[in-house]
């Protein structure tokens, strides 16, 4: 088989051909090697597919999404939840402050004492007890915002002084 262009060139075509052949084993190994990577991987994703107890991904991911939206709403009602026990506990008296002292010189001990108990705002009472051989006679004074509209006694003041600070101490 005599060809003018092969003969031309000063090649022979039976290099060629070798030439080809060769090329061709090694794309059919590379072909060999694509495949059994392809296989393997395939293996994997059938695995990773199939999930969990044989439920599949794709509903795997839809109960998960279930469960977000409905964590998204429980965090929602604890958030007004936790907003209405602040407003609650703003009101409350949560601040206190205790005086004990000796209301009369010929009784000791300091049995009589002055409690201030206030609220967030500074507002609530002072209540004073007063301790005497006759008896113990107790006194209420409203307080509004740090203030008292009727004459603190001395005790009932530092009361009130260390009530209104109390937060501050604590921190």
């Amino acid at each position: 088989m005599e060809s003018s262009l092969l003969n031309s060139l000063g090649f022979d075509p039976g290099i060629i051909l070798l030439l080809m052949m060769v090329l061709m084993v090694f794309v059919l190994l590379y072909l060999v090697r694509v495949s059994i990577r392809m296989s393997r991987f395939m293996k994997r994703y059938r695995i990773f597919m199939r999930g969990k107890d044989a439920v599949s991904l794709e509903k795997a991911f839809a109960q998960k999404f279930i469960e977000v939206d409905r964590l998204v709403e429980i965090s929602k009602n604890q958030s007004i939840e936790i907003k209405r026990l602040k407003d609650i506990l703003s009101k409350t008296t949560n601040k206190i402050g205790i005086v004990k002292y000796d209301a009369f010189p010929d009784v000791g001990g300091k049995l009589s004492f002055a409690l201030a108990m206030l609220d967030e705002s500074n507002s609530g009472f002072v209540l004073n007890a007063i301790h005497s051989r006759e008896g113990c006679y107790t006194y209420v004074k409203e307080i509004v915002n740090g203030e008292s509209y009727i004459v603190l006694g001395q005790e009932e003041k530092d009361a009130l002084r260390q009530a209104v600070n109390y937060l501050s101490e604590m921190e």
